[in-house]
This record gives C-alpha cells, sequence and structure tokens, in this order.
C-alpha cells in the first residue's frame, strides 16, 4: 500500500516538470551492511523536487577564486578573456624584441672605452731619485710605494717605472747585468711585487722601461759569449780585427752614440765586439734567433709579475747592416780619421734597418697573450727619438692590419729650439698631421734626457707648459717634479765621483724629488742624498704647494681633474684658432655637446688678441674656467678683447651651436683621433656621426 502510494507521487512529480535529485546517494558499503542487517527494511527511493524551469536558466556561474581546471577552461575561451589575453601576450613579444634591438643598437652604436692608458696622464718616476726609505741617500722601490698618495693626489693613473734592473749603473742602469733580478740600490724582487700590489690596490697601473738592444758587459751572456761558449757564442756581434801599439784597428769607420768607435776590442776572445753605446754596453746580436727568444722570454717574465705595459727604447738601434760598410760622413771632405762624433755621421747601416720593425711587433704579439682578460690590456710605447724624420717615428704605430706600439714616445715639445707660439703649434701640427688615421698622439715636455722646463725655457712657462700638455688630446707625460716646477741643479754640484763613473750622463734633471722644506727636502732621512737636492727646495716642494691656493701643483691638480671629467677634453675635436709669436689659440669640443672649451697660451711677451675677428660665431662673451693666475678663475671675458701676459694661460667655457670643426674656414685645421658624439636626450655616446 505504502509502496503503491510512492510511485503515485513519483509519477505526479515527473508529469509536473521535476528534476530528480541525487544530492545525497547512500555509500554502496553502507547500503550492503543495512542489508546483511535486516532484510525487512528497503532502500529509499529517489526523490524529485518540482523546480521552476525560469529559475534554473537565471542561475548563471560565474568566475570565482579557487576555480578547478574544468571551470577556468568555460570561461578562457570565451572571446573577452582570449582576445585579451593574446594581446597581453603579443605586446609583451614586442617589448622584448624592442629591448633586444635597442641592446644591439646601443652596442652597435657605442664607441670603444679609452683604454686606461688613454684615460688620464702618465706619471714617470726615476727611481733613484724620488724617494730613499732606507737612508742611504738613493731612492729606492719602497720609497715609491711610500708616495703613492702622491700620484693618486694628482688625479693620475699611471706610473712609469725608469730601469731598476741589476746593473754596474753605467749609463744609469740602461745597461742590464741581469734583466731578472732589481738592481740591490733599488731593494729586492719581494720589494718589487708589494710595490706592484699596492699600485693595484689603489686602481692604478704601472709600467716599465726595457732595453733589449744592449746588456752590460758584466751579464752572464757576454761572458759566456766572449769565452765561445755553446749556443751564447753569437749572442753578441763579434768581429776580427786588429790592435797594434794600444790602438784598435776597427772593421769600420762606425760611431758609438757617444763618441768614438763603435768596436771594442776584448782580450779573452781576440775580437772587436759591437757597441752603439759605452764599451761597457755590447750590442746582442738580434739576427739570432736565440737572443730573440731570450728577450721575449724576459717580457713574459715581468708581465707575469703583474707588469702593465713596457716602455721599449732604442730599438732602432736593434739591427745593423750585415755587410759592414762604412757610413757616409756627413761632411765627405772631412779626413775620414777624424770622424769621433755621431753627428759626423749618416747612420743608414746601423739604425731603422730592414727587419727591426718585425722583431718590434713581435714584442708586441708576445704582449697580446697577456691582454686577453678584460681590464688587462698590456700597453706598449716605444722609445727612439727620430729628430726631425716624423715617417720614421710614425712608422712604430704599425699599419693598418699590424699592431706595434700603441704611440712613439712623442720629443717634439723637447726638441724646440726656441719658445714661442709659432713654434709650439709647428710641434703640435707636425705630429698631428703625420699621425696615422685612428691612432692616438701623446706629448712629453720633460725626461731623464731633458733638462727641465724651468731651466730649459723659463719657470714662468711652467704653468702654461703644464695646461698645454694636459689640454691637448691624447696622453699626457708627466715627468716626476714638472708638477711643482723643478729646475736643473746646477752642473757644478754633481761629483766628480758621478762624472768618472758616468761621464756621459747628465745628472741636472735628476736631483731628489722635493717633498717639504726639512734638509734633503725631505727625499731621504740620511745625511746626504745621492746627488744634492735643489738649493730652492724650501719655497719648491710638495708640502708647501699643497696649501698655496694658486700654486704650480694645484694648478696641475685642476687640469688633471679638468681634462678626467670632461668629454670635450678627452676625446673631443681639437682645433687651432690662432697662433703668432705670442700665443697659440685652439678649442676642444663634442659633436652633440654644445659646451666648448678654448685654450689661449701665452709662449711669449703680453699678447692682445680678437678671436670674435677670427671666429665670427663666437659668443660675445667666455668664462675661464682656469687660469694660471687662480683668482681670475670664474671671470667673464669679451672674446673681441682677450688679454694675456707672458706666461699666462687661459681655459674659457662657452656654449655655441656651431662647433669650429664644422666651420669651413677651419677645414684642415681640426683633428679628431677617435671620433665620437655625444647624446644628450639620452646621455651617451656613440659612433657613426
Amino acid at each position: 500500500m505504502v509502496e503503491e502510494e510512492a510511485k503515485n507521487l513519483t509519477m505526479e512529480l515527473s508529469e509536473k516538470g521535476g528534476v530528480e535529485n541525487n544530492g545525497f546517494v547512500q555509500n554502496e558499503a553502507f547500503d550492503d551492511k543495512e542489508t546483511d542487517a535486516s532484510s525487512q527494511e528497503e532502500m529509499p527511493k529517489p526523490c524529485t523536487v518540482d523546480v521552476d524551469p525560469v529559475a534554473q536558466e537565471e542561475t548563471v556561474l560565474k568566475p570565482y577564486a579557487g576555480m578547478p581546471k574544468e571551470v577556468l577552461l568555460k570561461f578562457s575561451s570565451q572571446a573577452r578573456y582570449r582576445v585579451t589575453r593574446e594581446i597581453l601576450f603579443w605586446l609583451i613579444i614586442a617589448a622584448a624584441v624592442a629591448l633586444v634591438c635597442a641592446t644591439i643598437a646601443i652596442i652597435a652604436l657605442s664607441p670603444k672605452c679609452l683604454d686606461w692608458w688613454q684615460a688620464g696622464p702618465i706619471y714617470q718616476i726615476y727611481p733613484r731619485s724620488f724617494k730613499d726609505s732606507n737612508m742611504d741617500g738613493n731612492g729606492d722601490l719602497k720609497g715609491i710605494q711610500e708616495k703613492l698618495d702622491h700620484v693618486t693626489y694628482l688625479n693620475i693613473k699611471t706610473i712609469w717605472i725608469t730601469s731598476f734592473f741589476k746593473s754596474p749603473l753605467k749609463d744609469l742602469g740602461y745597461g742590464a747585468e741581469d734583466f731578472y733580478d732589481v738592481d740591490p740600490i733599488f731593494g729586492s724582487m719581494s720589494d718589487f711585487e708589494n710595490l706592484i700590489a699596492a699600485i693595484h690596490d689603489r686602481g692604478l697601473k704601472v709600467i716599465m722601461d726595457l732595453i733589449p738592444n744592449h746588456t752590460s758587459d758584466k751579464h752572464r751572456w757576454f761572458q759566456l759569449s766572449r769565452n765561445r761558449t755553446g749556443k751564447y757564442t753569437d749572442y753578441y756581434i763579434w768581429q776580427d780585427c786588429m790592435e797594434a801599439a794600444g790602438a784598435v784597428l776597427p772593421p769600420n769607420n762606425w760611431v758609438s752614440v757617444f763618441g768614438n768607435s763603435s768596436w771594442q776590442f776584448d782580450d779573452v776572445r781576440k775580437q772587436c765586439y759591437f757597441h752603439q753605446f759605452g764599451k761597457e754596453q755590447p750590442d746582442l746580436n738580434f739576427r739570432n734567433l736565440d737572443v730573440q727568444q731570450e728577450i721575449h722570454d724576459i717580457i713574459k717574465f715581468w708581465l707575469n709579475k703583474g707588469i702593465d705595459g713596457f716602455s721599449f727604447s732604442t730599438v732602432k738601434f736593434l739591427l745593423e747592416a750585415a755587410h759592414l760598410r762604412d757610413e757616409p760622413q756627413v761632411n765627405k771632405s772631412q779626413n775620414g780619421e777624424t770622424v769621433t762624433a755621431y753627428s759626423q755621421l749618416y747612420h743608414d747601416y746601423t739604425t731603422t734597418q730592414v727587419g727591426m720593425h718585425d722583431i718590434v711587433r713581435s714584442f708586441r704579439q708576445t704582449m697580446n697573450q697577456f691582454s686577453r682578460e678584460p681590464g688587462r690590456y698590456r700597453f706598449m710605447v716605444s722609445g727612439d727619438d727620430e729628430k726631425e724624420d716624423i715617417e720614421a717615428t710614425m712608422m712604430y704605430y704599425g699599419t693598418t692590419f699590424i699592431q706595434e706600439a700603441d704611440f712613439p714616445f712623442n720629443f717634439n715639445l723637447m726638441n724646440m729650439k726656441n719658445l714661442s707660439g709659432n713654434s709650439i703649434f709647428e710641434a703640435v701640427d707636425l705630429w698631428m698631421k703625420n699621425m696615422p688615421v685612428g691612432k692616438w698622439p701623446n706629448w712629453a715636455t720633460g725626461s731623464p734626457n731633458a733638462a727641465r722646463i724651468s731651466s730649459r725655457i723659463g719657470k714662468e712657462y711652467v704653468n702654461v707648459m703644464n695646461m698645454l700638455l694636459l689640454t691637448l688630446p691624447g696622453t699626457p707625460v708627466t715627468y716626476y717634479g714638472e708638477e711643482i716646477g723643478m729646475e736643473n741643479i746646477a752642473s757644478e754640484n754633481v761629483s766628480e765621483e758621478h762624472m768618472n763613473s758616468d761621464p756621459v750622463v747628465t745628472f741636472p734633471e735628476k736631483s731628489p724629488m722635493q717633498w717639504d722644506g726639512k734638509v734633503n727636502a725631505g727625499f731621504t732621512e740620511g745625511n746626504s742624498s745621492w746627488l744634492p737636492v735643489n738649493s730652492n727646495y724650501q719655497t719648491v716642494n710638495v708640502e708647501i704647494q699643497r696649501s698655496w691656493s694658486n700654486s704650480t701643483l694645484n694648478l696641475y691638480r685642476e687640469l688633471t681633474r679638468l681634462r678626467n671629467n670632461e668629454l670635450p677634453m678627452n676625446r673631443g675635436w681639437m682645433c687651432y684658432i690662432w697662433n703668432d709669436s705670442n700665443v697659440l689659440v685652439y678649442v676642444r669640443e663634442l659633436d652633440g655637446l654644445d659646451r666648448t672649451f678654448m685654450m689661449v697660451l701665452n709662449f711669449g711677451q703680453e699678447s692682445t688678441v680678437d678671436l670674435k675677428a677670427i671666429v665670427p660665431n663666437l659668443p660675445s662673451e667666455a668664462v675661464i674656467r682656469l687660469s694660471t693666475n687662480f683668482s681670475n678663475a670664474g671671470k667673464a671675458v669679451s672674446t673681441k678683447l682677450i688679454k694675456t701676459e707672458m706666461g699666462e694661460g687661459l681655459v674659457l667655457e662657452y656654449k655655441t651651436a656651431k662647433p669650429v670643426h664644422t666651420m669651413e674656414a677651419f677645414q684642415g685645421k681640426c683633428f679628431v683621433a677617435e671620433k665620437v658624439c655625444y647624446s644628450m636626450a639620452l646621455n651617451l655616446l656613440y659612433m657613426n656621426c
């Protein structure tokens, strides 16, 4: 009865459009248990509930957090979600492609960064005269380490240490007795290693001298060669000659740089050996491949010690003509037997022989093996003075395809016979016009073998020469002491002992560095120094000039700061504006940058120049950025009337939309080593402009 009523109820609900509710279904296991427990009970039947169809249609499923995958897929296929997703996807792809393209473009257009040897001045130190650390009167490697703060104070990043090899110190140590050791007068190899570490810890670089042409006659190689021992027999240049009544009859008329015959008879070997310099400095035989390999091994040894570069000197003397013919006389009517001076012959057979540059380039190739790490490029300079032969000098740059020196040392500013605005212009222009395209210039106003600026041209020109040095394009090289205006010592103050030990060497420009006004200028705490200190040390020294705002030292420091911080100064154009017997005027500017620097340098007498008439587009006023007279800095001057006193220098700054190098009137008067442009919008440098 009950069963029939349930069936009737189900049928009625079905007819009224009800839906079956399966929301609760008993567990089958539970079902079985109930059946077993009481066969009298029966499973409840599913019931149906009457639901309004309209209400069902109004129930719409919406996205919600944590929805399962099946529900998510129902929405992801809808147009409004699919289109949005695809738009975002392609925008991300486009942005990524644009970013990659922009990166490639920036890399492709960005100029090569200046190398460390291009980015700042080089400071040349003659170690025996820089600082004595052990009170023996001789400067040493520890002394250099003690004074590294002075180098950083000058805003200098590279130190050049002249020869410190173990040596009898003839010709100031340029004839090495042992290329693998430090002379005890300068310290030990441990001192050198400590110095290198200290230099690199300060972020500085260091280069050293290497003179491959000759050795000392005390060198082990020479001792073995004079005894004809094995491969060393031909390490030097030996020729038969005769000695009669104490006089040597040499194989030819070749004369040494220091005068007299370049052949010296050896009592042990009973032959003459060849020497381009002193008789204590026999020339190596570079036609012997074993000798070349020895020099390559020496280069590798010091590079492994941490040296960042080399200055190779006397390389033009590496080879001599094998035929040994007499060299032609300058004065053909002169009696050949009276020819004793180097200047009396044309040195066609003893300098710059065919094959010499190949040897120098092989040195470069060895150094390149150590230049593969980022930031560890090994720098190379050749230090031969070719005098007026500018073409021979430029050959040391190498060729377009074969690298040689990064630059040959520039002696032009030291070889001038007189000082004037015109002579400075000629010295600068000679280098810039002959330098191969894309190469890097360099400038120096002093060296261990040239009189100091104060003594050579006058102390009133020290500041303006430093201003010239530090505002020209390229790498400036400063000889120690020039930053404070040191002068030569008087020749009569050099002891007879020194003159006798090194009769061919000049000493006045090698006097001890003047650090302060104390005894021996702070160079040594010993009783004396190897050379006397200049008598002006109490007023010309580092300590006192650091306290003077208008000192040579502080001007030098401000100039190096200007050079390091201003783009036109370190890699921009240089254009000559004007030169006469008194002044030289030039500008430094950069494409894309509206700021220009103009140097007005006086190397003669008081002068007034109308620059507005020379450069019509010049602004009517310019601001003095730096002056040899510090009190003038910041003042405005009229470009129609710029007055300078004797030895005065001005660095003027002005803004212009038309740089000088774009003006037709100055074509052929402008030079740039590595052309780049500046984008003010992006604040970056780029090429192809």
